[in-house]
C-alpha cells in the first residue's frame, strides 16, 4: 500500500471504531428494517464479498492472468481493502447499533475482527519489507566500505597484527582505547579501527535483516488465520442473509 492509501484505511478503520462504540450512546430498534437501514445492509453485504473475489481470483492462476489483463493485482489490492472496510462500516450502520441476536453480536464481532487483522497485518507486514530492503541496502552500502579498507589494510601487514588479537568479542569492545595510539607509516590505526566497526555493523545488520525476516515468515502464519476468520465471516453472513430473507419475506405470505 502507498502511503496515501494507508493513510485513508488508517482513517476508515479509526471512523469503523468509533461507530462500533456509538451503541453507549444510540440505539435504534427498528433501523435495521427500515428502507435506510436496508439499502446499507446490503451495500455493506456486497462490499464485504469484493475481498472473497479478490481472494478467488489471486489463487486460481488462470481466472488471474484473464482478470488481470484488464486490472492489475495492486488495484485489485487496494480494492480488497477499501471494500473491506467500508462494507463492515456500512454493516455498522445497517445495525443502529441494536446487538439482539447471537448471530448479529456474532457476525459485528466478526467484522471488526477480521478488519483489524487485515489491517494490522498488512501494514506490519509491508513496514517489515520496506525495513528488510532499506537494510540489505545499507548492508551493500557497508560491504563495498569495508571491501575498500580492507584493501588498504591488507597492504599493511604490521596493521593486520594488530587487527587480529581483537577477534573476540570482549577484545572488540576495549577495540577503541587500543586503537587510539599513533602508529608510523603511512596508514594510521583508525584504519584498523575502522575495519572493526564496519564488520561489526555488518555483523548487526546482518542480524536485524535475519530477526525481521523470520517475523515475515511468522506472518505468513498470519495470513492463513486472517483467511480462515474471513471464512468463518462469510458464514455468518450467509446465516444472516438467510435470516433476513426468511424472516422478513415470509410477511408478505
Amino acid at each position: 500500500m502507498k502511503e496515501h492509501d494507508r493513510l485513508v484505511a488508517t482513517g476508515l478503520v479509526v471512523l469503523m471504531l468509533v461507530l462500533g462504540l456509538g451503541f453507549l450512546v444510540h440505539r435504534s430498534s427498528r433501523f435495521a428494517g427500515s428502507a435506510w437501514g436496508g439499502v446499507l445492509g446490503v451495500s455493506g453485504a456486497a462490499l464485504m464479498f469484493v475481498p472473497l473475489a479478490y481472494m478467488v481470483v489471486k489463487r486460481i492462476p488462470p481466472l488471474k492472468r484473464v482478470v488481470t489483463r484488464q486490472v492489475p493485482m495492486r488495484t485489485l489490492l487496494v480494492w480488497h481493502v477499501y471494500a473491506g472496510i467500508v462494507g463492515p462500516i456500512l454493516g455498522l450502520l445497517h445495525t443502529g447499533h441494536k446487538f439482539i441476536s447471537p448471530l448479529g453480536i456474532s457476525l459485528t464481532a466478526m467484522m471488526l475482527v477480521v478488519v483489524l487483522s487485515g489491517f494490522i497485518g498488512r501494514y506490519l507486514m509491508g513496514q517489515f519489507a520496506q525495513t528488510i530492503r532499506e537494510k540489505k541496502d545499507m548492508l551493500t552500502g557497508l560491504e563495498l566500505a569495508y571491501r575498500q579498507t580492507a584493501g588498504e589494510l591488507a597492504a599493511h601487514p604490521e596493521q593486520v597484527a594488530i587487527v587480529r588479537p581483537l577477534a573476540g568479542f570482549w577484545s572488540r569492545l576495549a577495540a577503541g582505547l587500543l586503537l587510539a595510539r599513533p602508529a608510523a607509516g603511512p596508514v594510521t590505526t583508525s584504519t584498523p579501527v575502522r575495519v572493526l566497526r564496519l564488520s561489526e555493523s555488518m555483523a548487526d545488520l546482518e542480524y536485524a535483516i535475519k530477526t525481521h525476516e523470520a517475523f515475515k515468515r511468522w506472518f505468513a502464519g498470519w495470513l492463513k488465520f486472517h483467511i480462515v476468520i474471513s471464512l468463518v465471516l462469510y458464514i455468518l453472513l450467509a446465516m444472516h442473509i438467510w435470516a433476513g430473507i426468511y424472516f422478513g419475506l415470509r410477511w408478505f405470505q
